[in-house]
């Protein structure tokens, strides 16, 4: 933690009043110097003349990432789409609680139990699923995306990938035959690739009209990663990805999910955990247009959490205000979906809301309630368990469940045509990581590398701190 003696200005109603001098504690192994002001909410904004990273925490850091996903994965891929209401053609009866960890599995939508997350036993337990050293993660589809993107970054040696580059990593390493992993956007994306049409039109209403399902959620949050205190540019790199599956409000949830993994670089660590996961949301949510269906969801679901309700009674209200009653422009229901729009990007965020909040941070309760939350399970769940692993580090993540794990992974589960059979480890997909913040660092936020001491130095820009003063 470092100690500071400075200035600052308070701003009310656009009227700057000069005060005393103010002791700033800032954490985040960080060097800085800032002046710092208060406008009329309360919310901090602070201007610095740099912040400073250590590369060797943000090696676990990353490690922490890809850990904290797979564990998160694996786990709500148990109870993916085995709840998701009881409004169209499936019915799946009452949502899961609490009371129903660690209980049996019930069949999702398909009549299928997980037998490959219960490594063949016959009874599926909705329980934490946690391989062993000497076992191997399986790629999924929140997962395999982002790790070809990251190759794709990796050999490309640039920040921004263009459109023939995405087409041609898509074709490459995505099977043209089922079982490929895809769903909904994703294969419509990746069938007109076939076409020969590339990113953005990939994802144009008129030729896909899956823009608006989940599926840039999950395959475009690393981005956020590679870009350090600097969501503006994070956002830039994943202005094509995104869209070339999503478009309109799918866009805005994604890009929602990019700033936060990016602000989790300068989140305050001298607050708990929970104060900086909801700082890094309130800040996300200030993107959010207030007359779309993102930030309705997003305002309901915190009016909900801060009035002191179960997490179950949460989730049962969003389901009523936007499946059954269609609130807030969130008209899935009118289109008559298979599964009622199960794999929308709506219901999912606001799902994914619901972990977040009542998780308070702690990696285990937010897979937890993730897993029961319902609708599409592993998807959310599976983005805030790498945002954890990333605040926490690998070495944390492996506290908390009490083990060491396997850093293993295997890509050739779901995608094709990478080195060394599809084998990697979580130390190498973390170095390729850092190589590409090395390129941003340097040739986009205007930064340098302290290679003396392991540290990239970024140019402070003017940021914003919400939730961090009352």
């Amino acid at each position: 933690m470092l100690v500071g003696l400075f200035d600052f200005k308070i701003m009310v109603e656009n009227k700057v009043v000069y005060c005393f001098s103010f002791l700033l504690f800032f954490t985040f192994y960080s060097t800085v110097s800032a002046q710092m002001s208060l406008n009329k909410k309360g919310e901090v904004f602070y201007s610095t003349d740099s912040i400073v990273i250590s590369r060797l925490t943000y090696r676990s850091k990353l490690q922490g990432f890809w850990l904290g996903q797979c564990i998160a994965n694996w786990t709500a891929l148990i109870t993916e789409m085995d709840k998701v209401g009881n409004v169209g053609d499936v019915k799946s009866g009452k949502f899961y609680t609490s009371a129903d960890w660690g209980s049996a599995d019930l069949p999702n939508i398909w009549g299928e139990l997980k037998g490959e997350v219960s490594n063949g036993e016959q009874e599926v337990k909705i329980n934490f699923v946690l391989k062993k050293p000497s076992l191997v993660w399986g790629s999924d589809d929140d997962t395999d995306i982002e790790y070809m993107y990251q190759e794709l970054l990796f050999h490309e040696k640039k920040a921004i990938l263009d459109p023939l580059e995405i087409k041609d990593g898509w074709l490459k390493h995505i099977k043209k035959e089922e079982e490929n992993y895809l769903w909904v956007s994703n294969q419509k994306a990746f069938d007109l690739m076939r076409k020969g049409i590339l990113p953005p039109e990939t994802s144009d209403p008129r030729l896909n009209p899956y823009f608006d399902m989940i599926d840039a959620q999950l395959t475009t949050e690393i981005f956020g990663l590679y870009a350090p205190t600097r969501p503006f540019f994070a956002k830039r790199m994943a202005y094509l990805p995104i869209r070339t599956v999503a478009r309109k409000e799918a866009v805005m949830i994604a890009e929602f999910y990019v700033t936060m993994h990016a602000l989790a670089s300068s989140v305050r660590e001298d607050l708990p955990i929970d104060k900086q996961i909801t700082a890094l949301a309130a800040q996300a949510r200030e993107n959010l247009p207030d007359d779309t269906y993102p930030a309705m969801m997003y305002d309901f679901v915190w009016k909900k959490f801060q009035s002191g309700i179960s997490w179950e009674a949460t989730r049962d209200s969003i389901y009523n205000r936007y499946q059954v009653n269609q609130q807030d422009g969130y008209d899935i229901t009118s289109r008559k979906l298979h599964c009622n729009g199960c794999f929308a990007a709506g219901i999912n965020f606001a799902a994914g809301l619901v972990s977040l909040f009542y998780g308070k941070g702690d990696i285990k309760e937010t897979v937890k309630i993730g897993t029961l939350t319902g609708w599409d399970a592993d998807n959310p769940t599976a983005t805030w368990g790498g945002l954890l692993g990333f605040m926490m580090g690998i070495e944390e993540v492996e506290k908390a469940f009490g083990e060491k794990l396997s850093h293993q992974y295997h890509i050739h589960r779901t995608r094709i045509h990478f080195a060394n059979e599809g084998l990697d480890d979580f130390e190498s997909m973390s170095e390729k990581g850092i190589s590409i913040v090395n390129l941003v660092v340097l040739n986009h936020l205007g930064g340098r590398i302290d290679e003396k001491h392991d540290n990239w130095i970024i140019p402070r820009q003017i940021n914003r701190v919400v939730g961090v003063s009352n």
